[in-house]
């Protein structure tokens, strides 16, 4: 008699099940972290992109200066990359190319602030830590110290967690008071000169710490609402002693954005000391989407778009900010 071969046990086939489905959420989040660094905007640089401010008449409030932003900025490596990167470069790549808004989301991490994008976290590299608030504003002290006619505008945002906004503040706090020479903490707009060679906080969260001009320039606005109100315009908030117009519709597909983003810039109703704000940036209408596809669209419609100099100005936010991007929206001040 041959013996009967035997079958597999119960146990050993769950094992093999949970292997083969381990194996295969192992190589999605590969797919979903490494794939998006194949991808890339425009590499081209731009001679005089990193002093394009020292043109500028220092008089000017810079709500009245056409100046490129970054959406997002430090979501250069980021968890699950492929719904949360916006950005190929670094920040400090961004500011050399021109980028003078920076979209900084923030959440504790103890005693210490780390980037975030909702619930992911900014990285230092592909396979790096956590990326946190000192090393980016390393970046930013460097190229202010090599470049001391510009200015950056540091929006910064609560993205994560559940610290009481008080809490917050005095966690942003430490790190400002670590270095105040590069700040500068006022309440209204400034001029681009008392600006030079500094960091102008934006605050996009309440002054619950009562920490009254030191808190930086209030810049709320609530989230826009998604691809059901195709209302194509910007709303006033308003912010003190100004009136904040935003356009940030992040939640349209591409021809909706685009239609957005031209009103925006064409329509709104920005008084002098106003602020106009401009977002490009759009995840599109599925709940989780690709930044990346809608950027490279959108940027090229930007490049091959021309403004109107009477009617164009604003801070323009982009994903995949690049140099001559950035370029074509500095050069409408000339």
């Amino acid at each position: 008699m041959t013996a009967s071969k035997k079958r597999p046990g119960v146990g050993r086939v769950l094992l093999r099940i949970l292997g083969l489905l381990l194996a295969l959420i192992l190589a999605a989040a590969a797919f979903l972290t490494f794939v998006p660094l194949l991808q890339h905007g425009s590499r081209e640089a731009v001679a005089g992109s990193a002093d394009w401010m020292a043109r500028l008449n220092g008089g000017l409030l810079l709500s009245d200066i056409n100046l490129p932003g970054s959406h997002d900025s430090a979501t250069q490596y980021v968890q699950l990359a492929w719904f949360s990167r916006c950005q190929d470069r670094s920040i400090g790549d961004q500011l050399e190319a021109g980028c003078r808004y920076l979209d900084i989301r923030l959440g504790a991490d103890g005693d210490r602030l780390m980037l975030m994008h909702g619930f992911t976290k900014c990285k230092t590299g592909p396979l790096g830590g956590a990326l946190y608030l000192d090393a980016v504003l390393a970046q930013c002290y460097a190229f202010l110290d090599a470049h001391p006619t510009e200015t950056v505008l540091f929006a910064v945002k609560q993205e994560h967690g559940d610290e009481p906004a008080a809490e917050f503040q005095r966690l942003l706090d430490a790190y400002v008071q670590a270095d105040p020479a590069h700040w500068l903490l006022t309440d209204t707009i400034p001029t681009l000169d008392e600006a030079r060679g500094k960091l102008v906080l934006l605050r996009r969260y309440a002054d619950e710490a009562g920490l009254g001009a030191a808190a930086g320039v209030p810049f709320e606005w609530p989230n826009q609402k998604g691809p059901g109100d195709l209302s194509h315009s910007s709303e006033p908030n308003a912010n003190g002693g100004y009136t904040l117009w935003v356009q940030d519709r992040f939640e349209y597909e591409a021809d909706d954005k685009w239609t957005a983003f031209c009103n925006g810039v064409e329509r709104n109703g920005a008084a002098e000391g106003d602020v106009a704000l401009h977002f490009l940036s759009t995840k599109g209408t599925a709940t989780y989407g690709h930044p990346f596809r809608y950027a490279r669209e959108l940027n090229a419609r930007l490049a091959a778009h021309s403004f109107a100099q009477s009617e164009f100005v604003g801070w323009v936010v982009l994903d995949n900010v690049s140099a001559p991007l950035a370029e074509q929206i500095y050069e409408t001040n000339f």
